[in-house]
């Protein structure tokens, strides 16, 4: 079938994978003279029904790395996907450190959905736990080779006819990584190389400084902030971080000692500019 519209298609906490796709979806459907869409899936009530695509569409797919894969929290949904024969770009967002499986696990999701994988990019984002980390990223730099990924895309789709069905299409990217089953989580550790677990810390809420807006409750992904009660995490955290991070009145924080000991190291190991790389 020949291709009729460029999708932007994303998970993004803190929007660092929302600029970085939209802004590769976006060039790609001005180059290609293609209607443009969009499918943020963050909302929980936007999971409701699964992602489905066709082979008109060239899908610009993103996600956040969390522990150097692709959420677990999102497997079970992404599992649904319905690639359809479309053309799709798997894209990670990291936070400065590494992206470890993720673009290899995010390519593989997409091909076993039956989507076809024909190019590939890990950008850097500033990180969900902090300000400093890949602080403003993606920066100018990181958004003018998101560019040249949509040019190349462009170019390959403009080669090949505007067919998704052409034979050259058939063999998926080729990116770094480790292949299934993959290598495992990134395990933060502490000063005496224990691990530090930090997967149920939970954000603690100033109400001080809280003013009830409720806008914590539409932001988290999984639906864990009562309403009635936004200092109360009634279900699992993922440490996305956008209740922190676009609370107008900085209330919600962390204070767990592993979560902010982590943190730390991070922000001291990790302060140098990481590549964001794209792959053809």
């Amino acid at each position: 079938m020949m291709l009729k519209r460029v999708l932007a298609v994303y998970f993004s906490g803190t929007g660092t994978t929302e600029k970085t796709v939209k802004t590769i979806a976006k060039k790609a459907a001005d180059e290609l003279r293609l209607e443009y869409g969009e499918w943020d899936f963050t909302p929980l009530f936007a999971r409701e029904k699964p992602l489905s695509f066709t082979d008109e569409d060239l899908v610009i797919f993103g996600m956040p790395v969390i522990a150097g894969r692709v959420p677990n929290l999102m497997l079970k949904y992404l599992a649904q996907m319905n690639g359809g024969g479309a053309l799709a770009v798997p894209v990670v967002l990291f936070g400065n450190r590494n992206f470890d499986d993720a673009l290899v696990e995010l390519r593989d999701i997409l091909t076993d959905a039956g989507a076809k994988p024909v190019a590939a990019g890990a950008f850097v984002g500033e990180h969900s736990f902090s300000t400093t980390l890949g602080a403003g990223r993606p920066d100018s730099e990181d958004l003018a080779l998101a560019e040249s990924l949509a040019d190349a895309v462009a170019k390959k789709v403009q080669d090949a006819g505007f067919d998704a069905g052409a034979d050259c299409f058939d063999k998926s990217v080729e990116v770094p990584g480790t292949p299934k089953p993959y290598s495992g989580y990134y395990q933060p550790q502490d000063r005496h190389g224990a691990p530090i677990d930090i997967r149920k810390v939970k954000p603690k809420t100033d109400m001080s400084k809280c003013d009830n807006c409720g806008l914590c409750v539409k932001l988290c992904p999984l639906g864990s902030i009562n309403l009635n009660d936004v200092s109360e995490i009634t279900g699992i955290c993922m440490k996305c971080c956008a209740c922190v991070k676009k609370c107008p009145k900085d209330a919600k924080y962390f204070d767990d000692a592993g979560y902010i000991y982590h943190k730390e190291e991070l922000e001291d190991v990790y302060q140098r500019r990481a590549e964001s790389k794209i792959f053809l």
